[in-house]
């Protein structure tokens, strides 16, 4: 391969420069047996061989698990990245000549011309594995016109998209699952199964079209982020489940609403942020435990890192609820047990038969914060009021109705909303039996319960002034069917799109909220770390469309997974020996003190 040195340049130079390019630094031998285990325990081999086909003709000279070998060693070279460059580079240059030959990877010389079969050759063997799980009608790399892009996806065929759909998240299930597996069988022991279920942004290899323009962007499947609000492209047109239209041109619009701080937010003065996908990420953290380091400073064996369980890309803002209960049941059907879930505000802003119906039929708890529209009284039945998600005595004060909204309005101190929230607690329906199959539940008036005085219900009167007194409404109607009887059967519909199991505001939903939501923010920006995966980055996945997007960033996600275990089992002292690497240094405080939703309350003295 030396050849003659071109004509006028000195031998010795071109000596030099030849030295310069020296022989390969190979991988070692058990760095690549360690990969083909990981992939042949994924179980992703047998998976993609039932609809990757390959078709008829001169066989491939690269078999589907060699190809799952040289991208997991890319992830594991490259920080997570998976470039197909460096896939053809490891596997037909970077490793060992026995290893090609159990790999039964073909020679091929090391020039250019080379290169570039064995690139082909990874290629077209990656896209076909993109191919079969491809839920996009449209192809990517094109600028189709806005008509044609219409035509292709009106002559698609619904049930052959749905299942590619499945297929991918199959891949991303099987990728994600063999990150975790060394802690399957903990998260079964240790966890209570809570989750905290997010959409971050990421963004896309493509450059972003106009909106209302006359063709698509290269990557027809990715949107514009926007920063504020739902997120949503305020030019696009409403998705099914949005949480909020769009403002319409060439109408004037309506002044804009005080946020929880006070802000004026306006979907006009939205600048775009980005233009890729809403990648929903649900994370895994027990919820019982505040504190995961011991006072050494070193992580408590017994609290499990976050870890990302299930994934799954959309446009920025569409469909909050369908995402994240796609994600959600196909945990359920892997084996993981239910606990808590929290989501943000556009969660809970999802129709009930999109997201919270289905997620309590999933066996998980909703645990939600509310937007300023949903503060108070928020539904009844039977008499009852749904107040922030928890039902409550039809005679509660309004002072304690209202707490909220007032404390957002700035007619009352938070130090005043703490001890109103704290008061509703004796007006609260009390559960009298637990859900039947169907989520049916009977539940006693509070005065039946012992918990407050009321003149309706006689045997509740004189039992001490520690009790409060309630004053019921007279109504010409006579009083309500909660208030004639000791018990009433809430139907899960009733109130579903706030219900929640947990009293709003108080000391154990601050707890549980909290801690789901830090951990999967924390996670967004463990994984976003640009010296690590970079997952928001767009150069970190140079395939353009919704189906390269998925397997790149869910390679992204196993790889952070690992380094995440990794690190936290090597900063455990065990056994008590030091850990092996540097441990968490965090400088002693004081608590933020309790949480009100204008903002935290510091303690006093």
């Amino acid at each position: 391969m030396g050849g003659s040195a071109p004509s006028g340049v000195p031998k010795d130079r071109h000596e030099r420069l030849l030295a310069m390019r020296a022989e390969r630094r190979l991988l070692a031998d058990p760095d690549v047996a360690a990969a083909c285990e990981e992939v042949d325990n994924s179980g992703l081999v047998p998976m993609l061989q039932e609809f990757v086909h390959l078709g008829r003709g001169r066989p491939r000279n690269l078999s589907l698990r060699t190809l799952l070998i040289g991208l997991h060693l890319c992830t594991q070279i490259h920080g997570g990245r998976v470039v197909l460059e460096r896939v053809t580079d490891i596997l037909f240059f970077g490793i060992s000549s026995e290893a090609r030959e159990s790999l039964a990877i073909p020679d091929y010389p090391d020039h250019d011309q080379g290169f570039e079969a064995g690139y082909a050759v990874v290629r077209r063997l990656f896209h076909a594995m993109r191919k079969a799980m491809d839920p996009s009608p449209l192809p990517a790399n094109k600028c189709l016109s806005r008509e044609k892009a219409a035509r292709l996806t009106a002559a698609a065929d619904p049930e052959a998209l749905a299942e590619r759909e499945h297929r991918l998240a199959l891949f991303t299930e099987f990728l994600l699952d063999a990150s975790v597996r060394p802690l399957k069988d903990l998260l079964a022991e240790l966890s209570d199964g809570s989750l905290a279920v997010d959409a971050t942004p990421i963004r896309t290899f493509s450059k972003g079209r106009k909106t209302n323009g006359p063709e698509l962007a290269t990557d027809p499947d990715a949107g514009w982020y926007v920063r504020e609000g739902d997120h949503r492209d305020p030019d696009a047109a409403p998705a099914a489940d949005a949480v909020r239209p769009p403002t319409k041109r060439g109408k004037k619009s309506k002044p804009a609403k005080k946020g929880r701080k006070g802000k004026k937010t306006s979907l006009k003065k939205k600048a775009k942020y980005l233009f890729g996908y809403d990648a929903a990420l649900a994370v895994t953290r027990d919820a019982r435990y505040d504190e995961i380091l011991l006072d050494d400073n070193t992580p408590n064996p017994d609290v499990l890192p976050a870890l990302v369980l299930g994934v799954s890309l959309d446009k920025p803002g569409c469909r909050p609820g369908y995402n994240g209960l796609k994600v959600l049941s196909r945990l359920r059907q892997r084996g993981y047990k239910p606990g808590y879930v929290a989501g943000d505000l556009a969660y809970n802003n999802s129709e009930p038969d999109e997201w919270q119906l289905p997620v309590r039929a999933l066996g998980y708890k909703p645990v939600y914060d509310y937007r300023i529209n949903q503060l108070g009284k928020q539904a009844e039945t039977q008499g009852a009021i749904l107040v922030e998600g928890t039902w409550y005595c039809p005679s509660m004060p309004e002072p304690l109705i209202d707490a909220t909204k007032d404390l957002c309005a700035e007619r009352i101190d938070r130090e005043t909303w703490i001890r109103l929230i704290a008061a509703r607690k004796s007006y609260r329906l009390m559960p009298k039996e637990n859900e039947d199959p169907e989520g049916h539940q009977r539940m006693m008036c509070p005065a039946a319960a012992g918990k407050v005085q009321c003149p309706i219900k006689s045997r509740s009167m004189g039992r001490g002034i520690h009790l409060p007194l309630v004053d019921p409404e007279p109504s010409p109607a006579g009083p309500p069917k909660v208030c004639r009887q000791r018990s009433i059967t809430l139907a899960p519909a009733e109130g579903a799109k706030h219900w929640q199991p947990l009293e709003f505001g108080d000391e154990e939903w601050q707890k549980v909220y909290f801690r789901l939501r830090n951990s999967v923010e924390g996670y967004n920006g463990y994984a976003k770390n640009p010296l690590a995966e970079a997952i928001e980055a767009s150069g970190t996945r140079r395939i353009r469309g919704i189906a390269a997007q998925t397997i790149l960033l869910a390679f992204q996600l196993a790889h952070a997974n690992r380094r995440k275990i990794k690190n936290w089992v090597e900063t455990l002292a065990l056994n008590g020996e030091r850990p092996r690497r540097r441990t968490h240094h965090r400088r002693r405080t004081k608590p933020l003190g309790k949480w009100t939703p204008t903002g935290f309350l510091a303690p006093t003295g």
